[in-house]
């Protein structure tokens, strides 16, 4: 058993403390950090409880105070520990010669000045250490440590190095401004051990990182090695966790030390490009037919890709992954022609029930995919070329009538969203290409307004009436009043059941009745100044 012995006190030190210090599986104690020492101290001296002076140090008091300890099974490593305070100096007994409890008198609270400032921790068989390392870490904390000189050189190139340097006989050694006097303890504490793997089995993550940066200080390789394998096998909870177990052991790079395995979590030695990972991914989520399944991995996938473009290093491969979206646009609307056709033959009225929902929710599963493609183009500012394929789909726009508004309304979502993004100048197609789209797609969008606004939730009517509105007006001023002229018409019979074009139709009036005459005012104002000036 691990035995613990109060060592001798230097004058001027008049009381001890036991510090209860945690057992670890391999038999050696492991040392907690200076909070620890204050709460234990803390919680050993309650106010409403007698307390009792402690007697000097001899063996039977040993006995006495350890009789738990002694009937366990030994360990394989034994520790002698003893902590001394410096600053307690107030609670012996006004009489030495008497060790009976003092009852009416209460112990004084602890301060945080009389927490133990010194630890003595011997490692190994009792008494046959022949060097000691003191560890002197922050605020004045002191760990004397004492260890085998045959264990540090087998183990640590560190040590190897500090020893060489100095003469053969050294038998103490100060490492100066100790970070982490705890974990520093405890990787000492591990060159004692025969399994570090079961040592670090029960440890955290960030705790095994810890021991992993004292480890590479100490250029102790065979902890290295048991905590990457710790690291390779155990779960990384979190992307804070993941990156700083990444940088943790990017810092072994160069050392010779086997990293690959655990960095192999986070990278490929694959030779396939990721477009074509992208594309399958894609393929797999616009073929699903489980709407929920499909609807989150289409949100989920769009928002990764969100992330890959504010990525510098991901504009490479950025045109690539826009042919295979452009690849599956095509595909998505030859089939959604195909549907439409397909539903507009006179007899498919007369086709059974099954057939003819199987057909409706294709036409609506087909318009989803090119609206999330489209999604996907307009957030890497690569639509433009969508709008031209699509303002291009005149036997689409003409089987659009021929279907029942129940069968055709996501149609008309495509055409919102580009309309949509043009206002917003999320895409910027060329004049030829604004007026091919408002010219086939924007009378089949008014013959579906009113489903689109009760029928869709999606659907917001505002900002869609902008972006038709903003569209409009990029065009030149004849083709605004083509354009406007026509849906004044319509909007007078159909009213709330068309979309409402009337700031378009202000911006459109004052640039052809009030602005020429403005200009002209404008000109006059400014000869006759002019004139003016040179008289």
């Amino acid at each position: 058993m691990a035995e613990i012995r109060l060592t001798k006190l230097e004058q001027g030190q008049t009381k001890i403390r036991n510090v209860p210090i945690a057992v670890t599986p391999e038999g050696f104690w492991c040392c907690p950090s200076p909070i620890v020492f204050q709460k234990t101290l803390k919680s050993q001296n309650p106010l409403n409880k007698p307390k009792s002076s402690s007697p000097p140090p001899k063996a039977t008091v040993q006995k006495k105070q350890i009789p738990p300890l002694t009937e366990k099974k030994p360990m394989t490593t034994s520790i002698r520990s003893a902590v001394s305070s410096e600053d307690q100096r107030t609670f012996t007994p006004d009489n030495p010669g008497n060790g009976a409890p003092i009852g009416p008198e209460r112990a004084p609270r602890p301060k945080v000045e009389h927490v133990p400032r010194k630890v003595a921790i011997e490692f190994g068989e009792p008494g046959t250490s022949d060097m000691k390392v003191i560890l002197l870490g922050k605020q004045g904390f002191c760990v004397k440590l004492s260890v085998h000189k045959k264990v540090l050189l087998e183990h640590s190139s560190f040590f190897t190095d500090k020893l060489s340097e100095q003469e053969s006989g050294l038998s103490c050694l100060e490492v100066d401004e100790c970070e982490d006097v705890e974990i520093y303890v405890e990787t000492v504490g591990l060159m004692y051990c025969k399994e570090m793997k079961q040592r670090l089995i029960k440890q955290s993550v960030s705790r095994v990182l810890r021991i992993l940066k004292v480890a590479e200080l100490l250029g102790f390789n065979s902890c290295i090695e048991s905590c990457l394998e710790y690291l390779e096998a155990v779960p990384w909870v979190g992307e804070e966790e993941e990156e700083k177990v990444v940088s943790s052991v990017l810092r072994l790079q160069g050392e010779g030390i086997g990293i690959t395995p655990v960095l192999k979590r986070i990278s490929s030695d694959v030779s396939n490009p990721p477009s074509d990972t992208i594309s399958h991914i894609m393929e797999l989520v616009l073929k699903s037919n489980e709407d929920r399944g499909r609807r989150e991995m289409k949100s989920i996938v769009l928002k990764l890709l969100k992330e890959n473009n504010r990525l510098p290093s991901y504009a490479g491969s950025a045109e690539i992954c826009n042919e295979t979206v452009y690849t599956l646009c095509r595909s998505c609307l030859d089939s959604l022609l195909s549907l439409f056709k397909q539903a507009a033959e006179p007899g498919f009225t007369d086709k059974p029930t099954n057939t003819k929902e199987s057909v409706v929710k294709q036409i609506a599963l087909e318009a989803d995919n090119v609206s999330w493609l489209l999604e996907i183009l307009a957030d890497r500012q690569a639509a433009d070329e969508f709008a031209l394929m699509w303002a291009s789909q005149q036997e689409l726009a003409t089987l659009h009538p021929k279907l029942p508004i129940v069968s055709r309304y996501h149609v008309s979502c495509i055409t919102a969203r580009l309309f949509v993004g043009i206002g917003k100048g999320e895409l910027l197609p060329v004049k030829d290409t604004r007026q091919l789209l408002l010219k086939t797609w924007l009378q089949p969008l008014i013959n579906d307004y009113s489903w689109l606004q009760h029928g869709c939730r999606s659907f917001d009517r505002k900002v869609v009436e902008e972006g038709i509105g903003r569209t409009i007006l990029t065009l030149p001023l004849e083709d605004q009043q083509s354009i406007l002229l026509s849906w004044l018409g319509i909007f007078l019979k159909a009213g709330d059941n068309c979309p409402n074009l009337q700031r378009a139709f202000e911006v459109w009036w004052r640039r052809t009745f009030i602005r020429p005459y403005a200009d002209a005012q404008g000109n006059i104002l400014l000869s006759d100044s002019s004139m003016t000036s040179k008289q």
